[in-house]
């Protein structure tokens, strides 16, 4: 297989290297003449060309994609003198290798046969078949099923830069996911559109090449990852990007759909643009955009998130994370809801409490849950069949989920129509899924067989007795026999004539045959009315009838009628279901919403998590809370974790608490900081949270500095990033932020790491005044809490027990009077000499410490007198064990052998 190899994808309208070869053409074939003006008009993607059953890629194209699929690269013909290099993928095994391409950053426009090469031929043999691209493939824009992630969104995301305001940058954001329709418009300034994007998490992001030529946003998003595309000649005045949207929603006037700014209308055009550019003709049906309005979510900037491995470990891996830990969903709109709270958790407490409500109620409703999550569970993903159906892309297997689906929301509304004193949310779902789709219902269940093909053209998908004329069409084409038979039999019993037989020949096709004697009879009236003489033969005579040559041109055409009707019904349901999407969609937003709570009830309740309050107050007040992902990590091993509480409630006139912690590495101390800005998150998404009680006053932003790396490609050493971090969070961070800080300042010199984190711990006390957990191991810190009011001390306990250190986990109030790191370099398993070698140097050191004594120069350091270790003499107690008999000891002997073996042991521990 060859090496596979990743390329950026090109800015849209640019040719580029060998890609633009082959376009200066001359004297081609009619068919690669055809393909060269197709692939002229899409320089910047991989072409896939369909040659009846295969998709071919041609020239560098072909040489692309067989680097990155590892496929066979050939060749086919010559062009301008040179082999043209060629390889394909089969088009039932296409949506693989989209996958592949798409996942590594290319885009790819999809050419289709418009026309059965039969009519092509009809123009002459030289005639190609119509060719055109249908759409172009890009990370944003896929609508197939077995190209998307069921519990993960596939948002687009479009940045525009609106006009500069005297105090500061304005940048437009439209997140649209066209696999379910779902739509939103919003804003944000400069320092908040990292945040932003890391919060949407989109699949791809499109915004003008004006924008991208700006360093910093070209920085910022080369930073996230995700795929980009600048697009050209893409600027609209205000007028002319609303009436672009206008147009797309067929309305006269936005003002229906809320109050959106300029940015906000500018980005939404760009989405649209770009979505009419990939997706041709078959554009998809969106729902009305809907705007978040600014300071409704908790912020949580890309940082943080990575920190707290809220939807991926610091690995990349989904296993491990928060996301991982709470999705106890039963469907894939319900994980992509859930994910989608923890992302944009909120800061109103009356949302928050409603979504608290809903949960409680299931809690407390063990079997009510449980019939739904069993409902629940047998619910397909109906809204991306929806999706796929409304841009004509849908199988026969999408309106089996669109039937299934409305079969599960009719079960659902009966159980909680059921069901007294709902909360509002539980509901509000209640009456979305009293709408009446029953016609819907009926014709899907009524048309649609139970074993459904995965492509319409396939047929064999509409239950037997739901057409009648299809039932015919099937009967003819798969039982031609025995109605050739039947119809001889009829024809036998009318003319009484029992040797009459109907047979076939490629001259006369179906004909009736009988003996001579009974044809004369045959030609006779009343007989020769129906009967019509074709052939005397020696001893026979032969006879058709306008029946017969119906049943006959029937009979050839059976196959491709049962087809057609078939596509007929297809099509016919499938307009009736995009008629009814609103309503489809409601029905999908309530069973995930439904699914949400049932799977936070289930996870509260297996887990004893507990119910926080949240309200608009500086309280922060957790008891005996836990760490959710190391807790459920510790039971899958059958171990316990060991909870703390921590209480870092102010009042709104003074801030909150700053806690320093200290303690030794591998005491908990990084748990302890992670675990209460998880339940911060989870308190605010409206989820139960693991402790015995909280009480958690709104966060505005929450900011992580924990954990340590270097960004190698922009040349920043592991202290710089520690400090580009910290001054985001020493630059935005208010009351209402949390702040947790993991050892500010250990990057670099003792003395500067400790005026540094000395500093930092002033201005979060004095400027910032946020609710803060800073850890440190700079002990001198601790004796700012005899000066600075708001700040208290916490240490992590542990315990020395014969030499040995145990990290008890607990956090208890005081500070810690020291490391123990060189007992955690024992455990790590340092070589006994290195350990010796560092309790003498620390010593030396603790000794001039106390004397007051200053090292005033490199000699007076004990590190700069290192003697190596002498070579290691002779292993006495190996040699003692090596010539122990133990057969041959007396039960004394055994005793002072065993006294004389620990003495050994003990003499050469370092």
């Amino acid at each position: 297989m060859n090496q596979a190899t990743t390329a950026a994808a090109p800015v849209a309208g640019e040719a580029t290297g060998d890609s633009a070869r082959p376009l200066e053409s001359a004297r081609a074939s009619p068919m690669m003449a055809q393909y060269l003006s197709i692939k002229a008009a899409y320089p910047d993607c991989l072409l896939f060309y369909r040659m009846g059953d295969f998709y071919e890629l041609f020239f560098a194209d072909a040489e692309i994609a067989s680097r990155a699929l590892g496929i066979v690269l050939t060749k086919r013909g010559k062009h301008e003198g040179e082999d043209i290099p060629m390889c394909g993928v089969p088009i039932e095994r296409a949506d693989d290798y989209l996958h592949r391409l798409i996942a590594k950053g290319h885009r790819v426009a999809v050419c289709e046969q418009l026309e059965d090469p039969a009519e092509a031929k009809k123009r002459g043999g030289k005639s190609v078949v119509k060719r055109d691209v249908v759409r172009l493939v890009t990370p944003g824009t896929i609508t197939e099923e077995r190209l998307l992630e069921p519990g993960r969104a596939n948002i687009l995301l479009a940045v525009q830069r609106g006009r500069p305001s005297e105090a500061r940058v304005v940048y437009g954001l439209a997140a649209l996911d066209i696999s379910t329709g779902a739509f939103s418009l919003g804003e944000s300034d400069e320092a908040g559109l990292g945040p932003e994007i890391a919060r949407i998490e989109p699949s791809e992001i499109v915004a003008p090449q004006a924008l991208f030529d700006d360093p910093a946003f070209a920085r910022l998003v080369g930073e996230t990852g995700i795929a980009a595309t600048p697009l050209t000649r893409e600027a609209l005045d205000a007028a002319s990007a609303a009436r672009l949207v206008e147009d797309f929603y067929g309305v006269d006037t936005l003002e229906g759909f809320g109050a959106f700014g300029r940015a906000e209308i500018a980005a939404a055009a760009l989405a649209l643009g770009y979505l009419k550019r990939t997706q041709i003709d078959a554009l998809p049906r969106l729902e009305r955009p809907v705007r978040r309005a600014r300071g409704a979510g908790l912020e949580i900037d890309a940082a943080t998130r990575a920190n707290l491995e809220l939807t991926r470990t610091l690995a990349g891996e989904r296993a491990g994370s928060l996301i991982a830990t709470i999705d106890l969903t039963a469907t894939p709109a319900g994980a992509r809801l859930i994910a989608e709270r923890l992302a944009s958790p909120l800061t109103d407490p009356a949302a928050i409490d409603e979504r608290l409500d809903a949960v409680a109620f299931l809690v407390e409703a063990p079997p009510l849950r449980d019939a739904l999550r069993t409902a629940l569970a047998a619910t397909p993903d109906f809204l991306r069949s929806l999706a796929r159906l409304a841009v004509d892309r849908g199988g026969p297997r999408d309106l089996a989920a669109l039937r299934d689906g409305l079969a599960a929301s009719a079960r659902i509304g009966a159980t909680l129509i059921a069901t007294r004193d709902l909360p509002p949310a539980l509901a509000r779902c209640r009456d979305r899924l009293a709408a009446d789709e029953g016609a819907l219902a009926r014709d899907l269940a009524a048309t649609l067989a139970d074993e459904l093909p995965l492509m319409k053209r396939d047929g064999g998908f509409v239950r037997a007795g739901a057409l009648p004329a299809l039932d015919e069409a099937r009967r003819l084409r798969d039982e031609s026999r025995r109605v050739v038979a039947e119809t001889q039999a009829r024809y036998a019993d009318e003319t009484g004539t029992r040797q009459l037989k109907i047979k076939h020949n490629n001259f006369l096709g179906y004909y009736i045959e009988t003996p001579q004697a009974q044809g004369e009879a045959l030609l006779k009236a009343p007989m020769s009315a129906t009967f019509i003489h074709r052939q005397t033969m020696a001893g026979a005579m032969r006879f058709t009838t306008n029946a017969l040559i119906d049943l006959e041109a029937r009979i050839a055409s059976a196959a491709d009628q049962a087809l057609a009707l078939e596509l007929d019904a297809f099509e016919r349901l499938r307009l009736q279901a995009t008629a009814e999407r609103e309503t489809l969609r409601g029905f999908g937003a309530a069973l995930a919403e439904i699914d949400v709570a049932a799977a936070l009830a289930e996870l509260a309740t297996k887990r004893s998590w507990s119910r926080p309050r949240v309200d608009d107050s500086l309280a922060f007040a957790i008891e005996d809370g836990r760490h959710p992902v190391v807790e459920a990590a510790l039971a899958a091993r059958g171990e316990p974790f060991v909870a703390n509480s921590c209480d870092l409630s102010g009042a709104l006139d003074d801030g909150g608490r700053l806690a320093l912690v200290t303690g030794p590495n591998m005491a908990g101390k990084s748990t302890f900081l992670r675990q209460n800005a998880l339940i911060a998150v989870l308190a605010q998404m409206g989820a139960f949270v693991p402790a015995k009680r909280a009480h958690i006053g709104i966060v505005d932003r929450l900011f992580s500095r924990v954990g340590a790396a270097d960004d190698l490609a922009r040349g920043r050493s592991t202290f710089m990033v520690e400090m580009v971090e910290t001054a985001a969070i020493l630059n935005q961070a208010t009351r209402r932020s949390l702040v947790i800080l993991d050892e500010i300042g250990r990057g670099t010199a003792t003395f500067d790491g400790l005026s540094i984190a000395f500093a930092c711990v002033e201005h979060l006390n004095a400027v910032n005044r946020s609710r803060a957990l800073f850890a440190t191991h700079f002990h001198e810190l601790t004796q700012l809490a005899l000066t600075l009011p708001r700040l208290f001390n916490l240490t992590m306990r542990v315990s020395e027990w014969k030499g040995a250190l145990v990290f008890l986990h607990e956090v208890m109030p005081g500070a810690a009077d020291r490391s123990y790191g060189i007992q955690v370099a024992k455990l790590a398993g340092l070589p006994p000499a290195v350990i010796k070698r560092a309790r003498a140097v620390l010593a030396e050191l603790e000794a001039t410490r106390r004397a007051g004594a200053a090292l005033s120069s490199l000699d007076a350091l004990p590190l700069f007198t290192y003697e190596p270790p002498p070579p290691p003499g002779p292993d006495r107690l190996r040699e003692a064990l090596a010539n122990l008999d133990p057969d041959a000891l007396t039960p004394r002997q055994a005793q002072a052998t065993l006294y004389e073996l620990k003495r050994l042991a003990q003499e050469e521990k370092p």
